[in-house]
């Protein structure tokens, strides 16, 4: 028999496991996530975990090493201390761009971070928005992929006129994502084609769809160095739109990315809590809260309710 639930969180984005738990109703268990002299990770649970449903919150995002090794310390010592269940909620997911061989001598990082994680205690885990789905796979135990579409939509809905609109996906991998959404807002779709020389640099070719006169979306599901999205929105403005909005699931926003967004001819971008980004000084920055979502989540889950719903 599985126990009541406890919420626990690293340092990585605490202001979101709050939401959650402000959200459940259930507050955050009572834990020291802090660091020793020499830098190494310090991890104490103060309160009882034996037989409880233990839900630990934490986004992989920068400092990402750090991040994952507070995760793996958090379910080794719920692990150790006899839970019931252990489920990793990770918002964002590190390493998910590295989930094959492309290259001769390359690790499959991806795997690798899911293998830790497994080893570490974890008996479930909770995404959101896996930049691959198939890492799903490289899980032996079940792993809740949930999509940020729906918490997007809710922000633009009011504000967008279907007939005058276009979703945009940057690059072919992210045709579906884009269909999605227009089906939401009742749109057509267009579609950019780029290519990457090398990593964290894109060059956007060309566009499939009709985008003049229209107010076009560019949606993603991480916005890193902001590259592919501020060339793309050159590129659609060149081609006759309108209006430029970007709206992602995760906002890395790393390097240049701020910027490059502040300098750029997009009105608009809009994107989740699953990485903190209020530190990041930039007007035209939006962002939603995914804490709704990952609550609902963690509820059915210890319920015994179907997630799948939660999927779409």
């Amino acid at each position: 028999m599985i126990g009541s639930i406890k919420l626990l969180t690293g340092t990585s984005n605490q202001n979101l496991a709050k939401e959650v738990s402000e959200y459940l109703n259930i507050p955050l268990s009572d834990a020291i996530v802090s660091r020793f002299s020499d830098g190494e990770i310090r991890v104490q649970i103060n309160e009882s975990m034996r037989g409880e449903d233990v839900f630990v919150i934490q986004s992989l995002c920068p400092p990402i090493n750090e991040s994952i090794m507070e995760l793996l310390l958090i379910l080794d010592a719920i692990k150790r201390a006899s839970a019931g269940r252990i489920t990793a909620v990770i918002p964002y997911y590190a390493y998910a761009r590295q989930d094959r061989k492309d290259k001769p001598r390359v690790p499959i990082s991806a795997r690798l971070l899911a293998d830790l994680i497994t080893v570490a205690g974890a008996q479930r885990v909770v995404v959101v928005d896996l930049h691959s789905p198939q890492i799903q796979g490289f899980f032996n135990i079940p792993v809740d992929n949930l999509h940020a579409l729906g918490v997007l939509y809710d922000y633009l809905k009011d504000k967008v006129d279907s007939s005058n609109t276009v979703v945009v996906s940057p690059d072919a991998g992210g045709v579906e994502r884009a269909r999605l959404l227009a089906n939401k807002i009742g749109c057509p779709i267009a579609i950019i084609y780029k290519r990457r020389p090398e990593p964290n640099v894109a060059e956007v070719l060309d566009i499939i769809g009709d985008v003049k006169g229209k107010r076009a979306i560019i949606v993603d599901d991480i916005i890193d160095t902001a590259g592919t999205v501020c060339a793309a929105s050159e590129l659609l403005l060149s081609k006759g739109a309108s209006r430029v909005d970007v709206v992602a699931t995760h906002g890395l926003l790393s390097g240049p990315a701020v910027e490059r967004l502040r300098k750029s001819s997009i009105e608009e971008v809009v994107v989740t809590n699953t990485i903190p980004v209020g530190h990041k000084n930039l007007e035209k920055l939006k962002v939603v809260s995914i804490a709704p979502l990952i609550g609902e989540a963690i509820r059915r889950i210890h319920e015994g309710e179907s997630v799948s719903m939660l999927f779409t």
